[in-house]
């Protein structure tokens, strides 16, 4: 049953690596059923740098979440993000026979799949190709060439790379986990599955993840993805202003960005202050607001500059009429939307991972922080979804027959494959086809 399947997403990040179990309500809506986090001490600006330090946060955040969902996990859907990532438009055509009569599923796949062997830059590797439009014997704008009539058939796609030896480091520590990984995905790809509508996909919306050691970025129109990039920085380069601007420890740091920090330093009243405990047989350190936000508000204005760069380089400004979702643990700093609104010239509103959520037994999912893990677990679902349909066409098809005694269709290549199977005629495992 679909209630019954159950998906793991694992959110490797900078400053913590969270675990996540979800399974769909009959409403389908996700249910999360367990959670688990751990800090991050090996992973720096989303990419591993400590072996052993991520497997035991890893193995610390699934066995908290595998405890209070009480199941046992082996497969996990993990997250990849980092500076490395990289993305282009490529573009392909195939052939096709004039005898055929119409453009098939199998037709689209086969460009696809042409498009993951494309040359890429030395040590890189390809983690997502992604179609955009369609052309037809070189008429263009088709978003669904499937039942058409043509024989050269073309489209642009959207490859997206990572660094060979990053992913291969993320793929070993989930192993020495006791975990496989199912698929890899691109963080930002997922928060986009839990924080953004299919109206804002449509209408041209840019989301912003301000995770804790990068800025993610993906850029969507007419509900297809358009740019994707990573920016080196994120929550934790403003922890380290703060600390060495007020000369404080880094955890004071934090608290001081988490609780009092403001992002825009004229909305901070200038008479406030905040006085932290000094160090053994020394006063209390007295810090202002106004120059705490003052400090916060230097370093957003760069992130935000960045991003504004990549929009604009990515030719689809005036495209965004759903404007900018921020989301991420740091998106929660007060007036964040205002300044981007400000800066940018774009509506901007916070993105939180609620609307396919159903009852859960951790309400702290629904904050921004996890917008990236839920989307993981959705990014899971989808895959199932998709396999299934895939299956349901490749068996239309096919040609259907029907049998006389319950009038149930299946295909006629399958029919003969089991056929064939049964009289020990061939030995290709048909299990992804058809359940026996």
């Amino acid at each position: 049953m679909e209630n019954d399947r159950l998906i793991v997403g694992l959110d490797i990040g900078t400053t913590k690596i969270c675990a996540i179990i979800g399974r769909k309500n009959e409403f389908g809506k996700l249910e999360v059923l367990g959670m688990g986090k751990a800090v991050s001490d090996g992973v720096n600006r989303g990419v591993v740098t400590n072996i052993d330090k991520t497997v035991h946060a890893i193995q610390k955040a699934v066995e908290d979440a595998s405890e209070m969902a009480d199941v046992d996990i082996a497969e996990v859907i993990v997250g990849i993000a980092g500076q490395h990532i990289q993305s282009k438009i490529v573009h392909g055509s195939i052939m096709r026979t004039p005898t055929e009569d119409e453009i098939t599923v199998e037709d689209v796949r086969r460009l696809s799949s042409d498009m993951e062997n494309i040359v890429v830059p030395p040590g890189n590797s390809i983690i997502h190709v992604m179609p955009q439009d369609y052309t037809v014997d070189y008429e263009g704008g088709i978003k669904d060439p499937v039942g058409m009539s043509g024989t050269r058939l073309e489209a642009d796609f959207h490859i997206i790379t990572a660094q060979t030896t990053a992913i291969n480091n993320i793929n070993r520590c989930v192993r020495r986990a006791n975990l496989t990984s199912k698929q890899l995905i691109l963080e930002p790809l997922a928060s986009s599955l839990s924080v953004l509508s299919d109206e804002e996909k449509e209408a041209g919306v840019c989301l912003v993840d301000i995770g804790g050691g990068t800025t993610d970025i993906a850029i969507f129109y007419e509900n297809i993805i358009r740019h994707t990039a990573v920016i080196p920085l994120g929550g934790n380069i403003i922890t380290t202003d703060i600390k060495e601007g007020c000369m404080v420890m880094q955890n004071q740091a934090e608290l001081l960005k988490t609780r009092f920090g403001k992002a825009i330093a004229n909305e901070a009243n200038p008479n406030e202050i905040v006085s932290i405990p000094g160090l053994r047989n020394r006063p209390p350190k007295e810090i202002s607001i106004r120059n705490l936000a003052s400090i916060i508000e230097a370093r957003m204005e760069e992130i935000i500059e960045i991003v504004q760069n990549e929009i604009m380089q990515s030719g689809h400004y005036k495209k965004l009429a759903a404007g900018i979702v921020l989301t991420g643990g740091g998106s929660q700093l007060q007036f964040i939307s205002q300044l981007f609104e400000y800066m940018t010239g774009l509506d901007t509103r916070i993105g939180y991972p609620n609307e396919h959520l159903g009852k859960s037994v951790v309400e702290d999912v629904k904050s921004p922080m996890y917008a990236t893990s839920v989307g993981l677990v959705l990014a899971g679902f989808k895959s199932l979804d998709d396999r299934e349909e895939g299956y349901k066409q490749r068996l239309a098809n096919s040609g259907p027959i029907v049998r006389q005694e319950n009038k149930e269709l299946i295909s006629k290549d399958i029919f003969r494959s089991i056929g064939a199977k049964l009289k020990g005629l061939i030995t290709d495992d048909i299990g992804d086809d058809i359940t026996y």
